[in-house]
């Protein structure tokens, strides 16, 4: 089974940058699409930005121009780095597969207030 441990949040005043990762257990990393997802309280997951097994990348239009996702395989790593950051974008930060099928890892929370 893969598990998955994300990091690289905090605290950041607003037009501040953040890189996050996810790193996942088991060898079998690379055959998934995978995602970034935020749950803010009270709300549920929302999909930020997705890249497949090739590199093809899409965001939501809240991120976009803002967040770039990637991934090394032979780290068992997907990256987001978040530029300009915006309050609204505090959350807390996941990654899973494009489908939600991997068990939930406990994200990173990220805070964007001056």
């Amino acid at each position: 089974q893969v598990h998955l441990v994300e990091s690289g949040g905090g605290l950041v005043q607003p037009g501040g940058s953040l890189r996050l990762s996810c790193a996942a257990s088991g060898s079998i990393f690379r055959i998934y699409n995978m995602g970034w997802y935020r749950q803010a309280p009270g709300k549920q997951h929302e999909l930020v930005a997705t890249i497949t097994m090739g590199g093809s990348t899409n965001y939501a239009d809240s991120v976009k121009g803002r967040f770039t996702i990637s991934r090394d395989d032979s780290k068992n790593t997907v990256y987001l780095q978040m530029n300009s950051l915006k309050p609204e974008d505090t959350a807390v930060y996941y990654c899973n597969t494009n489908t939600r099928s991997l068990n939930w890892g406990q994200g990173t929370q990220v805070t964007v207030s001056s």
